[in-house]
């Protein structure tokens, strides 16, 4: 995608380390949303890449060729490691199924105090 024609656009960099070999890895999306897969996972998808630039990135060209093909990465929650939203129109990121104010109890008594 090209970046200079968008670049007053919202994305989001998100950065996660890599299940196969524990490499960090930031990678641009225009979407972050709940996954289908469960409360765990986020799904990114419209990824972002800079095709304009003169100075040529080795790292952004294996990301853009490894996600060529992908129309959603589904990412566990455990791995990423930040998410960052970029743009001076930025509305906020929210979740449908937003699980932040769950409350979990104990499932084992406590003992009596003394």
């Amino acid at each position: 995608m090209n970046m200079s024609n968008n670049a007053r656009e919202t994305y989001y960099l998100i950065t996660y380390r890599e299940p196969k070999d524990g490499q960090i890895v930031t990678l641009k999306s225009r979407k972050v949303a709940d996954s289908s897969l469960g409360l765990s996972f986020i799904a990114l998808s419209d990824f972002v890449f800079d095709t304009d630039s003169l100075v040529v990135n080795p790292a952004e060209e294996d990301l853009q060729k490894r996600f060529a093909a992908v129309k959603t990465l589904h990412l566990s929650i455990y791995t990423v490691l930040s998410v960052e939203e970029v743009g001076a129109e930025h509305k906020g990121l929210t979740f449908e199924k937003d699980k932040s104010n769950l409350v979990v109890f104990p499932t084992t008594p406590r003992p009596p105090k003394p």
